[in-house]
């Protein structure tokens, strides 16, 4: 009773209150109610409506998964301007991974109990269509259970084309190959005028929405992602919140969102205000409020930082993303985060914030609800810490 006097307090004096009686009563937000949300600076009301919708989807809970990044190679074809990921064959720095060596970092992350690999990787220039099959099968015959979220939607256009397939035919082979979701990477934002400073040349937002339509028609599931904080302005935020919710009323197919905040090192956009921890938790909230239809939230720590991240569950995300292990994309555009947490460092982080941890798989299904207070039989994490360091050492 407290708590909802003190929501009542907050949101009455923030100016919001219609927008408040509004979601309460399960009424969709517009397009305009959104942009008002996104002009008040007023984070607490924002976030106490934010917080109703998720205690409404997902109660107390709060997820993570076990997973590993695997990036197979930065070389590519494009040149985005705020990518600093991508590399050219004649960069010192450029990498490709083997299929034997994306099986040997699987190998070595199943000891520590991932169940997710996402693997991405920049449009290479030569790989056949060949070796992303290969490599799919390759990771199924090590363990059918792991699930494999892979490539962005520009990605299966370029394999397309080098399969000299359709995107659907491309899809159904990737999926008879062992393929179970697409990563939601790459939407960046959809606004075109914004589109071509910050990524010329790569997938419009009808190409990426129509990869995942594709996708969504042939059963599979799939995330998605708005890259904010750059040139965009809210109201760009807002059209591309738009897209994705028309999307999911169409296919029901995306299984999260996931915002990322704009990383301003080593790239060819001048940002001179990235993205604060302000700006964050709300692009969080509202994006909870407006996209009534996904079930999920991610703060994703790798782009604000655990601790921000830890915030948002209060700000209307239900979800901590994983493990992760090895991340490069972020990094090389100047992430400071560490390169992995360990699970045990997700569960104190949800239990401080008040949440019940959750162990989910790819599709945000639970595969372990822990109790209120740790268990004696939680896993030991400082065991793990040798392999993780190991699985580092080979990146």
């Amino acid at each position: 009773m407290l708590l909802c006097v003190e929501v009542n307090f907050l949101v009455k004096h923030s100016g919001l209150s219609d927008l408040y009686d509004k979601v309460a009563a399960g009424e969709r937000i517009s397009e305009a109610d959104a942009l008002r949300l996104f002009e008040s600076k007023d984070l607490n009301a924002i976030g106490a409506i934010a917080d109703l919708v998720r205690e409404r989807k997902n109660d107390n809970r709060a997820s993570y998964i076990i997973n590993r990044y695997i990036n197979y190679s930065n070389y590519c074809i494009l040149s985005c301007q705020f990518c600093a990921f991508s590399k050219k064959k004649r960069d010192a720095d450029g990498f490709q991974l083997s299929v034997e060596e994306i099986v040997q970092k699987a190998r070595e992350a199943l000891s520590v109990g991932i169940t997710e690999l996402h693997i991405v990787g920049g449009l290479h220039p030569s790989l056949p269509f060949s070796y992303y099959t290969d490599m799919l099968r390759a990771l199924k015959a090590l363990d059918a259970r792991l699930q494999l979220k892979c490539f962005t939607a520009i990605e299966i256009l370029h394999l397309a084309w080098l399969a000299k397939k359709s995107g659907r035919d491309t899809l159904i082979a990737l999926k008879e190959a062992g393929l179970e979701s697409l990563t939601g990477g790459g939407a960046e934002i959809f606004r075109k005028e914004i589109r071509s400073q910050i990524a010329k040349g790569k997938e419009s937002a009808e190409e990426y929405l129509d990869v995942h339509r594709t996708w969504h028609q042939l059963g599979g599931r799939s995330t998605c992602t708005m890259l904010f904080g750059h040139i965009e302005s809210v109201a760009d935020r807002v059209q591309h919140l738009s897209l994705l919710r028309g999307l999911q009323d169409e296919t029901h197919g995306f299984t999260g969102f996931v915002p990322l905040p704009y990383q301003p090192d080593n790239n060819e956009i001048d940002v001179k205000h990235p993205p604060t921890g302000f700006d964050s938790l709300r692009t969080i909230a509202i994006s909870r409020i407006y996209l009534d239809n996904f079930d999920h939230i991610t703060a994703y720590w790798v782009g604000m930082g655990l601790k921000t991240a830890q915030v948002a569950l209060s700000y209307g995300a239900d979800d901590l993303h994983g493990t992760i292990i090895e991340e490069h994309i972020f990094h090389m555009a100047g992430a400071k985060s560490p390169q992995l947490h360990t699970e045990a460092e997700m569960l104190k982080a949800i239990r401080e914030a008040g949440r019940t941890p959750v162990q989910r798989n790819t599709f945000y299904e639970p595969i372990k609800v822990w109790a209120d207070t740790p268990p004696a039989d939680e896993p030991d994490h400082d065991s793990h810490s040798k392999i993780l360091d190991e699985n580092l050492a080979t990146a």
